[in-house]
C-alpha cells in the first residue's frame, strides 16, 4: 500500500496544507496534526466562526499561521474560485486534504432525494473539483501530498448507508487510479478509510438511530489516533491508509471473499440497523 515517492519539496521551507471540512471532526484533528508538524494552514468549511477560533487555537499553540477560507464546496465553481483567491495571494498548496463530506443514514427510500444529491455534490463533485484545482501545479512543481477522506464503508456494500458507501467507493477509486497515474511525479495519493469514529458526524447519525449509540466501544475509533495515523501515511506516501485492527481485518476478508457473500453479509447487518 505504500508509494515510496519521498516528499521532495524543501524540508527546511515553511510548507503550507488545504485542509476542508476544517471546522470539526476529522479535518480539525488533521489541522492539529499539520500545526505541530509546523505546516501553515489553509482552513476551509462552511463554519467561519468555528474556523477563526480553530485558526486562533493553532497559532497559539502551534506558532503557525493559518488562514481561512469560508467556502461551500458542494456548490459548482467552488473549488476554482478558492483556487484564484489563493494563486492572487501567491500561496501555494504543498498538501491537499479533502475531508469535508456530509453522511445520511437510514433507508435509501425514506431519504429525500436533496439528501442524496447533497451527498454526491459534495463527496464526489467536490472532491473531485478540489482534486482539479491543485493538483496540477503540483505536478507542474513536482512535489506534493493528496490526502483523501473515504471510508471503511467504500470497500462493500452498506444497506442503510447507499449513497454514502458508493460516494465514498468513488473517493477509494479515483484515489489508487490517480495515485498509480502521478507515480513518478513527486505528487502522492493517499485515501484515508477510516471506521466509525468519534466525530460529531456519527454524534448525528447516533441521534437519528438510537441503535448507533450502543455499538461496543472498540468499533468506534478515536479522531485524534484516526488523524495522526491519516497524516504519517499521508507525509509517507502511502496509497491507502485503513486505521484500526479490526478495521483492516474487514478491509482485507472484503476483498477476499466473493462479493454475493459480502451483499449478503452487508444486507443482514443493515437490516439490523434499521
Amino acid at each position: 500500500m505504500m508509494n515510496s515517492t519521498p516528499f521532495t519539496a524543501d524540508p527546511a521551507a515553511i510548507r503550507t496544507a488545504l485542509i476542508t471540512g476544517a471546522s470539526s471532526g476529522i479535518g480539525e484533528a488533521l489541522a492539529h496534526c499539520f500545526a505541530a508538524a509546523h505546516f501553515n494552514l489553509i482552513l476551509v468549511a462552511r463554519s467561519e466562526g468555528k474556523l477563526k477560533q480553530l485558526a486562533r487555537t493553532l497559532a497559539q499553540q502551534h506558532g503557525v499561521k493559518a488562514q481561512v477560507q469560508v467556502a461551500d464546496l458542494s456548490q459548482s465553481g467552488a473549488a476554482d474560485h478558492l483556487a484564484a483567491v489563493l494563486q492572487r495571494q501567491q500561496r501555494v498548496v504543498d498538501v491537499l486534504v479533502n475531508c469535508a463530506g456530509v453522511l445520511e443514514q437510514g433507508a435509501f427510500t425514506a431519504i429525500p432525494h436533496a439528501s442524496h444529491q447533497q451527498i454526491i455534490d459534495l463527496n464526489i463533485s467536490g472532491l473531485t473539483a478540489m482534486l482539479s484545482a491543485f493538483v496540477p501545479s503540483m505536478v507542474k512543481r513536482g512535489a506534493g501530498r493528496v490526502l483523501n477522506v473515504a471510508s471503511i464503508a467504500a470497500f462493500q456494500p452498506v444497506p442503510t448507508l447507499a449513497s454514502y458507501a458508493a460516494s465514498k467507493a468513488y473517493v477509494l477509486s479515483l484515489s489508487e487510479s490517480l495515485g498509480e497515474e502521478l507515480r513518478a511525479t513527486g505528487v502522492t495519493v493517499t485515501a484515508l478509510c477510516p471506521g466509525i469514529t468519534a466525530t460529531n458526524m456519527f454524534t448525528q447519525a447516533s441521534d437519528s438511530n438510537g441503535k448507533l449509540a450502543h455499538l461496543p466501544g472498540f468499533l468506534v475509533g478515536d479522531v485524534k489516533q484516526v488523524a495522526e495515523m491519516a497524516f504519517a501515511a499521508c507525509m509517507k506516501g502511502d496509497a491507502i491508509c485503513v486505521p484500526g485492527v479490526v478495521n483492516r481485518a474487514a478491509m482485507i476478508a472484503s476483498r477476499g471473499t466473493p462479493k454475493w457473500l459480502i451483499r449478503r453479509l452487508g444486507g443482514m447487518l443493515g437490516r439490523k440497523a434499521l
